[in-house]
């Protein structure tokens, strides 16, 4: 008994489990005693019967049918360490597959190369022109497949232990809300529920409307009304280039002024707030864009149809122009793959999360922002305020950025894409498992990322030649970084080109040491500290000088006074009020 209970204790088996074994030896011991009585075997071959059932259930019979102990333990422990190895075996295998599907797919939209495709530029053209279309160069349609796919965290909160994550953050939210009405009812003596900031930033909203309404039915009449009245006289026409120079003239015009400069006007002219800015620049860029990429796309079909003396016009029909300015692409095709119905329900689910997220920065710029740089443009703007600025602003930094990207790239798009019927929706790829940021840049925001690839790095390297890939690289870190600060120029009201030298220095320097050769977590840890680091010195300056803009306004500003950072004067003109 005592050997039994030793061996039971080594085996990490409990007193019940051992004493249902017991139980199992009476019973076999006594199933032994009635075989024996009933059957006219002797007692060899009975013996022998035993050995056999014993052999096929894999227990150890003795002679007299009792069971023995130790063996079975021994064997129950056996069971244990290998069903032990069998569960690390398969969660090691379940782990490789997980990264493999997870890889494939993040990865099936990739560039196709095949052979160079015939010349298509009129006839008219010099010799020199005519080499330089030549040179071989990958279509879009090429660069660019869409596939019918979901967005990678729709797939990923689908695991419990991912949308923990995401649970964690609305725990966040609901601790801010209360943490601001539990101050305005310490401090007001009752609940504030003005949202004055919201308010404030999306003032003047039927302005922002109308705007947008012009800019948008302008871009839907212009460019296509320019190609088709090009498209359909140009293989007729005795002056194809002029022609051709002609259209495409008009239409950079259209570009600079009817997108560009009167939407720009409105915005300064009507001193909107920051977030009606935002909303009437960012869809200004996004129709620049598009209209370019419906340009870029339908123009080489259109002269490949001319030489080839084909019979039909290759004239996208308007409807689906129409289509491409509301999908959630930058990249022109004729059709997309769909989906076959909508789930309304998934789309108020998105528009919802991305109201939530509308509140969320609401409640960081109260509680985390507001409070740290009411005062601190007042304060000598030295070493000491900057260290302590970029650092405290770290945290709401890094909150803005998950905002923006959780309520941008996941649930406007996917919620207008779930509207249209847009099965693609890799608006983003897993840029938060990125070793290197030239792998960041790709993955942060594949809508922009795919536009800028396309029409603005491969067609430099179609006009200069294949070996200016450095070049290429440049120019498509300098068009970012123009844009990016052109609109927090315009949204913002100053000028104050933090963004653009990030871009520009620090960017295309990371762009080069954290390549994509790196690997490993270390490089993971590198690249967020950057990350967290850059948007601390992104809030604290920009912060600051919104404020030192706000506190030391001036009356007749000089050309020198607009591009110099009002922030680094603003504490010599206040400290005599102050006093």
């Amino acid at each position: 008994m005592q050997t039994e209970e030793r061996i039971a204790h080594r085996a990490n088996i409990s007193p019940t489990a051992l004493q249902r074994i017991r139980e199992g030896m009476a019973n076999e011991e006594g199933l032994a005693l009635r075989n024996r009585r009933v059957t006219s075997k002797s007692p060899a071959a009975l013996e022998g019967e035993s050995s056999a059932r014993g052999a096929e259930g894999d227990l150890h019979v003795t002679s007299n049918g009792k069971l023995d102990v130790e063996h079975m333990i021994t064997k129950k422990l056996q069971l244990k360490l290998k069903a032990e190895h069998l569960k690390a075996s398969l969660l090691k295998q379940f782990d490789c597959q997980m990264n493999e599907f997870v890889d494939n797919l993040i990865d099936e939209s990739a560039s196709l190369d095949s052979p160079a495709a015939p010349p298509v530029f009129p006839s008219s053209l010099g010799e020199k022109e005519r080499n330089k279309l030549r040179q071989p160069r990958l279509s879009s349609e090429q660069g660019k497949l869409f596939l019918t796919r979901r967005s990678l965290l729709d797939e990923l909160f689908e695991v419990n232990h991912i949308r923990t994550i995401y649970h964690m953050f609305i725990a966040l939210l609901i601790l801010f809300i209360i943490s601001t009405l539990a101050v305005d009812f310490i401090d007001e003596g009752r609940l504030v529920l003005d949202f004055d900031l919201l308010v404030y930033a999306f003032g003047k909203f039927p302005l922002v409307v109308s705007t947008w309404l012009f800019m948008f039915v302008s871009a839907f009449v212009v460019p296509y009304g320019l190609f088709h009245q090009w498209a359909r006289h140009y293989r007729t026409s005795r002056y194809k280039t002029l022609r051709s120079l002609l259209a495409i003239a008009l239409f950079m015009l259209f570009q600079v002024l009817g997108l560009g400069f009167l939407p720009t006007y409105v915005v300064l002219r009507n001193g909107l707030p920051p977030a009606s800015r935002f909303i009437i620049i960012l869809e200004q860029v996004r129709l620049v864009m598009k209209a370019h990429s419906f340009i870029r796309e339908n123009i080489p079909k259109v002269l490949s149809s001319s030489r080839e003396q084909s019979s039909s016009l290759p004239i996208p029909q308007m409807s689906r122009y129409l289509y491409f300015l509301f999908a959630p692409t930058l990249i022109y095709r004729d059709s997309y793959p769909r989906n076959p119905s909508i789930r309304w329900g998934y789309v108020a689910t998105k528009f919802l999360q991305v109201l939530g997220c509308l509140f969320y920065a609401y409640y960081v710029f109260v509680r985390l922002c507001i409070p740290q740089f009411r005062n601190i443009s007042l304060q000598p703007f030295d070493l000491r305020v900057m260290v302590l600025c970029v650092f405290n602003s770290i945290l709401p930094g890094v909150l803005v950025l998950f905002l923006a990207f959780f309520a941008f790239l996941h649930c406007w798009l996917n919620a207008f894409a779930e509207m249209l019927c847009f099965a693609d929706r890799m608006f983003y790829k897993d840029w938060w498992n990125s070793t290197s940021f030239a792998n960041y840049y790709r993955t942060w925001n594949v809508v922009v990322h795919d536009w800028l690839y396309c029409y603005v790095y491969l067609d430099f390297l179609w006009i200069f030649g294949k070996r200016f890939r450095a070049p290429a690289m440049l120019f498509v870190f300098t068009v970012s970084a123009v844009v990016h600060e052109y609109a927090l120029a315009i949204c913002f009201g100053f000028f104050y080109p933090v963004l653009f030298c990030l871009f520009m220095c620090f960017g295309i320097l990371f762009n080069f040491i954290l390549h994509d050769r790196r690997k490993g977590p270390i490089w993971n840890v590198i690249m967020w500290t950057s990350l967290f680091l850059g948007q601390g010195v992104l809030l604290c300056l920009y912060s600051q000088e919104w404020y030192a803009q706000h506190y030391c306004p001036l009356t007749s500003p000089s050309y020198l006074d607009l591009l110099t950072p009002r922030s680094w004067t603003c504490h010599q003109q206040a400290s005599p009020g102050k006093d």
